[in-house]
This record gives structure tokens, C-alpha cells and sequence, in this order.
């Protein structure tokens, strides 16, 4: 699975973190910025990590912002981009599984890096239940 990684610089710690955990996992995360923690906006980082999603460059986006809040807002205003902020163990199993979301966002001021690779572990091992669960998503890809 091709995981893209994105921040602005409140979540660039954070994203620097779980580059280099996964890395020694053997697990690259394709880094689309931001590279130091000068000030950027999360809005351009969302956009950069929508366009990725969409164009099929990767299966899964996590994006990181100071709270998560403000770039999982910026990332949800694209047609096709479902972005959960799991802020903690049960988010994370029902972003999956009952939302598919494609973006997974965390909080670099908010979140240790224990709890968000713990939660990325959660997500990822969980399955879309599908169902009922396919209707709703449909009716948000349709804007209903």
C-alpha cells in the first residue's frame, strides 16, 4: 500500500517521527512536505495530499497540523477525500469501519507519537464494513 505524509509546521515534528518509525519498519512514507518548520499554511499541505489521493499516487494519506482540526477541515472541502481525525483508539477502528476514510489526520501539538502510530496500526488493521455503511458514503460522494 503507497502511504502518502503531509504537514504543516505544527505537525512537522510529529510527521518526522512516524518517517523515520516506519522507516526502520521497512515501510516508506512518501513525505509531500512541508521539509522545516517555518510557518505554512495546513489549507496548501490538505490540497497538496487531496490531489495525491485523487490522482491515485497513494491509497492512503495522513496529514498533521498543530490540532489536526484546521487541516482535516481543509481536506474534507475536496469532492472524494474522506478525512478522520482519530483522536483516539475507537476513532480510529470507526474511521475505517464505518467511513473508509482515505485520510487519517492527527494533532502534532495534541498527540504523542506512541498513541498516533498505535491508532495508524488500529486503522489499518481494521476492515470497511461496507453495508449500510456504502449507502452513506454514496450519498456524501453525491453531495446528498
Amino acid at each position: 500500500m503507497k502511504i502518502a505524509i503531509a504537514s504543516d509546521h505544527g505537525g512537522f515534528e510529529l510527521k518526522q517521527e512516524l518517517i523515520r518509525h516506519y522507516a526502520d519498519l521497512g515501510i516508506i512514507l512518501q513525505d509531500l512536505g512541508t521539509y522545516n518548520t517555518d510557518s505554512c499554511d495546513y489549507p496548501d499541505a490538505a490540497k497538496k495530499m487531496a490531489e495525491t489521493i485523487l490522482n491515485r499516487q497513494a491509497e492512503l494519506g495522513i496529514l498533521i497540523c498543530g490540532t489536526g482540526i484546521g487541516i482535516s477541515i481543509a481536506a474534507n472541502r475536496y469532492h472524494g477525500i474522506r478525512a478522520a481525525l482519530l483522536y483516539d483508539d475507537f476513532t480510529a477502528e470507526m474511521a475505517k469501519k464505518h467511513n473508509n476514510a482515505n485520510v487519517i489526520v492527527f494533532g502534532g501539538r495534541t498527540m504523542q507519537v506512541s498513541d498516533v502510530v498505535r491508532r495508524i496500526g488500529i486503522f489499518m488493521q481494521t476492515e470497511f464494513e461496507g453495508g449500510r455503511h456504502n449507502r452513506r458514503i454514496e450519498k456524501i460522494e453525491e453531495g446528498k
